[in-house]
């Protein structure tokens, strides 16, 4: 089944994404820390499966502040959304499984800010 618009997979229908709920890292963390371990996720990402392409795509999806322009991106890829809020995707032209950790999708509740 060629599919190349984003859609959850129980209600196969299109359905608008959203970030993922609020989290709570274990400890408090700070920016720079929640950054490297976004540069860490990215950079071996594609290591684990999956084509580069759609890392890619996800990455900037996944960057995005606008959630319309992000859910373009995804479509634009041919990827299908299995959870709405990003964090598995699904490129069916290869049967790759893709899963994003909620802390590259939205910042933890806990994250330390400076004044």
């Amino acid at each position: 089944m060629g599919c190349s618009s984003s859609r959850t997979m129980t209600e196969g229908r299109k359905e608008k994404i959203r970030r993922p709920k609020t989290w709570k890292h274990p400890q408090p963390i700070s920016r720079a820390e929640l950054t490297q371990m976004g540069e860490e996720f990215w950079d071996t990402a594609p290591h684990y499966g999956g084509k580069k392409e759609i890392w890619d795509a996800l990455r900037a999806a996944a960057e995005e502040d606008d959630l319309s322009l992000a859910q373009t991106v995804i479509e634009s890829a041919g990827v299908v959304v299995q959870n709405a809020d990003l964090t598995i995707l699904i490129f069916f032209w290869l049967g790759s499984k893709y899963k994003l950790p909620k802390y590259v999708l939205r910042d933890p509740s806990n994250l330390i800010t400076t004044k």
